[in-house]
């Protein structure tokens, strides 16, 4: 690649679906909002309505007036940005097959997404549960029942059983295939599994996995919820290529920001789990 051929505006277009492609936490959470970003530090604005009130309903009898809705209005700072800056060697960018700025482009993209993914990970701490399960090398039913627990603690808040998830860590999957409660390879599921750590469905979650979960103490934070449980936005700006003064090469740098709020916690349901009892 040669700057005369750089156009920020495809690149940044590439480089936004490799973030897309490598997201897992980023994958199951509302991003609405993503269009009214347009520098780091922007406030978004959410909005949202409260409950509607259900009455009884008389025949021949006047029904009472409308009620007025309370306006909800929580703020998403975009207080999170990560940048990319590497260079290309001219004698390098003779030789590349394939074309080493694209890959390097691509693993721009998947370094970013995993440091957006770390950042999401850290809202287990706002989740309303929290439910314990050990010893899942010896007892790989554990896993049916973290995830049966989980859907109660979900459903105990009337949070809609549509578009859940849960994201576990891999030793937590390879429980679930062990006993049997997951698609192995070789089966039609299984080999249309995404790339980005999409594993299945079970007990009517979405099942990621993935190795960005955080540590709690001595355990890993899972979690599970749906798409209402945690707004984020992310953006991929001031993508520029340029000639490095001391140096025959050709350089890319690219800012990406992002911002998350956890806006619904009683759809967030924190699973802290360990390999060993």
């Amino acid at each position: 690649m040669s700057l005369d051929n750089f156009i920020p505006t495809v690149w940044s277009a590439r480089l936004f679906e490799t973030l897309k492609t490598a997201h897992v936490f980023a994958n199951v959470v509302n991003t609405d909002y993503e269009g009214d970003i347009s520098a780091y530090g922007d406030s978004v604005k959410i909005n949202s309505i409260g409950k509607v009130s259900v009455s009884d309903y008389t025949k021949n009898t006047d029904i009472s007036d409308p009620e007025a809705l309370d306006a909800i209005q929580t703020i998403l700072s975009i207080d999170q940005g990560k940048y990319f800056n590497f260079q290309v060697d001219d004698i390098d960018a003779a030789q590349q097959r394939p074309k080493v700025m694209d890959a390097a482009m691509q693993e721009a993209g998947f370094a970013l997404a995993n440091a957006a993914d770390e950042h999401l990970a850290g809202f287990h701490t706002a989740a309303h549960a929290e439910i314990t399960k050990v010893d899942f090398e010896n007892n790989t039913d554990r896993a049916y029942d973290l995830l049966a627990e989980a859907g109660e603690a979900l459903d105990e808040k009337n949070v809609p059983r549509e578009g859940r998830w849960v994201i576990i860590p891999p030793f937590v999957h390879s429980a679930m295939v062990i006993a049997g409660i997951m698609d192995t390879a070789g089966s039609v599921d299984a080999n249309a599994l995404n790339a980005n750590g999409f594993v299945g469905r079970l007990l009517g979650f979405d099942v990621w996995m993935s190795n960005n979960l955080k540590d709690d103490n001595d355990h890993k934070a899972a979690l599970a919820g749906t798409r209402r449980a945690i707004a984020y936005a992310e953006q991929v700006l001031n993508m520029e290529a340029y000639r490095p003064e001391k140096r025959f090469a050709d350089a890319v740098k690219g800012l990406h920001v992002y911002g998350a709020k956890v806006v619904d916690a009683n759809a967030l349901v924190k699973l802290k789990v360990k390999k060993e009892a």
